[in-house]
């Protein structure tokens, strides 16, 4: 921020009086080859705050001056509160001897602070300057109330007597963004009940979610657009007898709707249609649906332009945004039904199977942002968030079979299937005014599918045993909600195709052994100068075991453990299409409870435990340099189109050995093993 009050200190007093200026002489008078100009000055303020500089020319004639060297709000609250300054002189502040005591954040206006979409700061809930606001503010009163003229005014000062108002400056905006307060109720019925053999367990869920907040109408457009049944656009259509033919009796092509948006060459001054859009589909001249907005925007001479209605032109000719072209965030109720049954075909087997409907609130993003929209046409291609994103929804289907073993252990298996709907993605909103930009949406699918096998042994002696296995295939159209960043990022359109998910891993095993002895008279342990040793001790052991997780392969050779090199990779084969090696990792933990007898009524317990991580130190691959499917050479080192590269480094045999150490990351691997001693204490 001192670098910022250095920009706006003295702005206003930079330019100088070059018509009256003062040439210098000696005692003798003697011109020096030296001329002064004093700095603009007999400063004065129009109505809305804004300093005035009059100045004339070699032949008298007197100017004023506005705008570029107009004071800034931080300049003219320092002047005030800076002792031997006043707000309207003209004396040069040095800011770097001024003491931090003597600044202030309130000195800024928001908008400064705002820096042009470039912001200082960030807020929602408070103003730009750290307080907490009361109240709700609306997004006119970030972007500002305007008169019938389009003018800044007072929020409340127009009125039916006086439509003009209070006009006042943007740097009097305090740009203040309401906290983000969604709404968000839910309820369920659960039943559970018999019929004849059959048990159900059935139930309904029902959730409510309310953003509570504004969003745009038309993610495409930032003002109101004139629909393609108005007159406005009716009049720009080829007239064959423009002397007897009412606008109402021309049409657009017969594969456009009364609805969709037109798209003409000029914003400001139309004098054609190139082309029309119904949602995301997009249309040429001729009615015929394209698939790349941009043939629009060439026939606009570069740049989209959306035939709107004369308010928002009005807005677009005056540089200022409304909050005209939001609504309010449409409440999204779901109704998630929830059945399980299941059914004896013996007394020691039965079947079963769930139906299952569950979602999600947006995680994340999904809180407007009103900065994002008013420094639009300055951030070209930015991500933003996106108000209106929906709940992802996922629905689970389940058949198994299950059957006692014996009396002590059981067989279970299933079948599953899970479909992932609205799951939010990085995508592109190509052709959109005034600018455009990438945004979240619902626009992501995938299905699990697979096969889960468990068996399980009780406690029979001194043993315990769980083991499971299951076969998965997770596909989709992303992994994560920013896994499709790099494709938008080229400019590409929301291409969707199923491709194995990140965490898509084939084969899982796991298995559980509990070793213990028990206490007191069932102690069936050894016995060392009479102490039972092993009494209520046992050990614990877990084993994982799993395919690798997919990754995407590439064929030349970057560096991946230098920083700050733009390297482009290059896709081999095709995306997640090679996969990591098979993990494996075997966990141990030992333990033996002492009691501790207080008094014949009160005791407690103590557990010391030995808990030992990766009990074979495994060196399990989590992650390899795609290049060369290796977790400790990227490839680059030995590489013959390198060797230029390297020996032209000040020192190579260095370069060399630094690089191998940068290269060989530890991350790579999942920790080693790992000793854990302990005591916890119950009573």
């Amino acid at each position: 921020m001192w670098t910022l009050a250095r920009q706006l200190t003295n702005k206003h007093i930079v330019q100088r009086d070059i018509y009256n200026p003062i040439p210098i002489f000696d005692a003798n008078g003697i011109f020096q080859d030296t001329v002064d100009f004093n700095r603009l000055n007999e400063q004065q303020y129009d109505n809305l705050g804004n300093p005035i500089f009059y100045y004339s020319d070699a032949d008298g004639n007197q100017y004023q001056g506005i705008g570029l060297s107009q004071q800034s709000t931080f300049d003219y609250n320092l002047r005030g509160n800076l002792e031997g300054y006043n707000y309207d002189d003209i004396n040069w502040i040095d800011i770097d001897n001024l003491d931090p005591d003597q600044l202030s954040i309130n000195y800024f206006s928001a908008n400064e602070l705002l820096n042009g979409g470039s912001n200082y700061v960030y807020y929602f809930g408070f103003d730009a300057f750290g307080n907490p606001i009361s109240g709700t503010p609306t997004l006119t009163d970030y972007f500002g109330h305007r008169n019938k003229d389009g003018n800044l005014v007072e929020k409340g000062s127009v009125t039916p007597q006086n439509e003009i108002g209070t006009v006042i400056s943007e740097n009097q905006l305090r740009r203040e963004v309401a906290a983000f307060s969604p709404i968000y109720t839910a309820g369920y019925i659960q039943d559970k009940f018999a019929v004849n053999d059959l048990l159900f367990n059935i139930g309904l869920r029902i959730d409510n979610y309310d953003a509570n907040q504004p969003v745009l109408n038309d993610k495409y457009l930032l003002f109101n657009p004139s629909l393609a049944n108005t007159q406005a656009a009716k009049s720009l259509l080829p007239n064959p007898d423009p002397d007897n033919l009412d606008w109402e009796d021309l049409n657009h092509p017969s594969s456009i709707g009364d609805n969709f948006v037109v798209y003409v060459d000029n914003i400001e001054d139309a004098s054609r249609i190139v082309g029309y859009r119904d949602g995301d589909n997009w249309y040429n001249e001729q009615g015929v649906q394209i698939s790349d907005p941009t043939l629009l925007a060439e026939a606009a001479e570069g740049k989209i332009s959306p035939l709107l209605d004369e308010d928002a032109i009005k807005a677009v000719k005056g540089g200022y945004k409304t909050d005209d072209a939001f609504v309010d965030y449409k409440a999204q109720t779901t109704f998630m039904p929830r059945i399980a049954f299941s059914f004896p075909i013996s007394d020691e087997a039965q079947f079963f199977a769930h139906y299952d409907v569950l979602t999600q609130r947006p995680p994340s993003a999904n809180r407007i942002e009103p900065l994002d929209y008013l420094y639009m046409e300055d951030n070209v291609g930015a991500l933003l968030n996106n108000p209106d994103l929906k709940p992802e929804k996922t629905i689970d289907y389940e058949l198994g079979f299950a059957k006692k073993l014996t009396l002590s252990s059981a067989l279970k298996m299933s079948l599953f299937y899970k479909e992932l709907r609205d799951m939010i993605q990085v995508t592109n909103v190509l052709g959109a005014y005034p600018a455009t930009y990438m945004m979240y949406q619902n626009i992501d699918f995938g299905t699990v599918k697979g096969f889960s096998a468990s068996y399980d042994l009780r406690r029979t002696g001194r043993v315990q045993m769980t083991t499971n296995y299951t076969l998965q295939f997770a596909d989709g159209t992303g992994s994560s909600a920013s896994s499709g960043y790099s494709l938008v990022n080229t400019g590409q359109p929301n291409l969707r195709t199923t491709i194995p998910l990140s965490y898509d891993q084939r084969h899982a095993l796991s298995a559980s052994v509990d070793y213990r002895y028990k206490t007191g008279d069932k102690y069936t342990g050894p016995v060392l100068f009479g102490l039972k040793i092993f009494e209520d001790a046992g050990a614990n052991i877990m084993m994982s075991a799993g395919s690798g997780t997919p990754y995407s392969r590439q064929s030349n050779i970057t560096q991946e453990a230098a920083d700050g090199i733009n390297d482009r990779s290059t896709l081999m084969g095709s995306i997640n299409g090679s996969r990591l090696p098979w993990q494996f990792r075997l966990n141990a933990k030992f333990n033996k409870n002492f009691e501790i007898k207080w008094n014949k009524k009160k005791s407690s317990f103590v557990n010391a435990y030995l808990q030992i991580q990766n009990l074979l130190d495994a060196k399990n691959i989590i992650s390899v340099y795609r290049a060369t499917g290796n977790p400790e050479d990227d490839g680059y080192l030995t590489a013959a189109e390198s060797q230029n590269d390297i020996m032209s480094r000040n020192n190579p045999d260095s370069f060399r050995y630094l690089y191998s150490l940068a290269v060989n990351n530890p991350s790579h691997y999942s920790l080693p093993r790992t000793f854990r001693l302990g005591l916890s204490l119950t009573f």
